[in-house]
């Protein structure tokens, strides 16, 4: 998706309430009684269920990349979105229109006034109906959050489950455990299903083979991919999750398609995920942006950091953290002793301060600033006698950088 030049028509606003406005509200029978008051739609399409912490969507661009290659019709949805809505449904790798969008929502709004839904769940009910009206063959979901609660596992047909890796994050929603959290995202597994995971820690694994077993399912566990493997996205952690989505594909003969070797090549060397370790430009300078936005996520960025030839010189993070996240476990993880920090709020979500960072980890003080905004080191920077190198990194939350690329601040 090239969303740097994407022009939104339509103020969503009104029509799709924010998760601000509306807050969190996990639960199936919403869900699936709208999907009944509608007909069930895409009930008969299988759908292949994208699960995890990190890397959900990556494998979803990976697993779309190399469908748009063959003459499988395949619906997409993904969240959050960066710029637009119309991010989060698409058909083979086309967004949906604005004026699509405002139908089928407002379509899915008159039926189902009663059921109160989530703006996710709305927007996946608009999705299975606008894919059931395309006549989709195939259905991508990428889960939410968690999953056994996700809006996504509404849909009755997932006979094959991707499964990123699995860490800590939204543990407000899923429990301050490590197995609580595997727990509730082993849940999307069904009966009989096929789960493919790259490697997991021991803790996790276990519970995902206990429940593979429960399930009278199945479970395929992948090494990452060579480096005779081009990916479209940067990050040797793609590497795994560029295998999970091969090893679905390599599994879709069972439903009588058959992808070659040379689709999936292509298709993985062309994926595109904006906001992952993405090489950009700010006024013709180098700028990095990657959306780490937790613990784990962070402890992989810096891996990247660690391969880098000048992955030793002074790194200039510029960071926006959201209050629900580990910051200070993201810090530490991140900074090495001579980065700089740049602390920035996020626009329209509550985010740690300076301030309050400095209180979490005094240890780090002589390394974080506060800043306006990101704009404003841009300038601060050039406005020195030589740009960084490695480039500045913007990083912390997809939100962060939704923002810079909908204000156009980057090209």
């Amino acid at each position: 998706m090239n969303l740097i030049n994407y022009k939104e028509n339509n103020d969503f606003e009104e029509l799709i309430p924010s998760f601000k406005s509306k807050g969190m509200n996990l639960g199936l029978d919403r869900i699936q009684n709208a999907l009944q008051k509608m007909g069930n739609p895409c009930h008969k399409v299988p759908a292949i269920q994208i699960a995890g912490t990190n890397g959900k969507g990556s494998i979803t661009c990976f697993l779309e990349s190399c469908l748009t290659k063959t003459h499988i019709k395949t619906g997409c949805t993904t969240s959050p979105h960066l710029v637009s809505w119309c991010e989060r449904i698409r058909i083979d790798g086309q967004m949906i229109s604005p004026e699509k969008l405002r139908k089928f929502v407002n379509e899915v709004k008159l039926i189902t006034k009663s059921e109160q839904l989530t703006p996710f769940e709305l927007v996946i009910a608009s999705a299975f109906n606008y894919f059931f009206v395309n006549q989709v063959e195939l259905i991508l979901l990428e889960v939410g959050l968690g999953g056994r609660l996700d809006a996504t596992t509404a849909h009755p047909w997932r006979p094959i489950i991707a499964m990123g890796k699995i860490s800590f994050d939204h543990c407000e929603y899923l429990g301050e455990s490590l197995a609580k959290i595997t727990k509730e995202k082993a849940a999307v597994i069904s009966y009989g299903s096929h789960v493919i995971s790259a490697d997991q820690e021991p803790e996790v694994k276990k519970i995902l083979e206990d429940t593979v077993l429960k399930k009278n399912a199945k479970i395929s566990w992948v090494s990452p991919l060579s480096k005779q493997w081009e990916l479209g996205i940067a990050g040797e952690i793609q590497r795994e999750n560029a295998a999970v989505a091969k090893a679905v594909l390599e599994s879709l003969p069972t439903f009588g398609w058959k992808i070659n070797n040379n689709q999936i090549k292509k298709g993985l060397a062309s994926a595109n995920w904006p906001g992952r370790l993405q090489s950009t430009k700010w006024e013709g300078l180098p700028l990095i942006l990657d959306g780490a936005h937790n613990p784990e996520a962070i402890r992989q960025l810096s891996k990247e950091r660690a391969l880098w030839v000048n992955q030793s010189s002074i790194v200039h993070w510029i960071i926006g953290i959201q209050t629900n996240k580990n910051a200070p476990e993201m810090l530490r993880n991140l900074l090495k002793e001579k980065d700089i920090a740049w602390i920035v709020q996020i626009p329209n979500h509550q985010s740690w301060s300076k301030d309050q960072l400095l209180k979490a980890c005094p240890e780090l003080s002589h390394q974080l600033r506060k800043a306006e905004s990101i704009l404003k080191v841009l300038e601060l920077l050039r406005s020195n006698n030589q740009w960084p190198t490695p480039p500045p990194i913007v990083t912390g939350s997809l939100y962060l950088i939704g923002d810079l690329i909908k204000n156009k601040i980057i090209t």
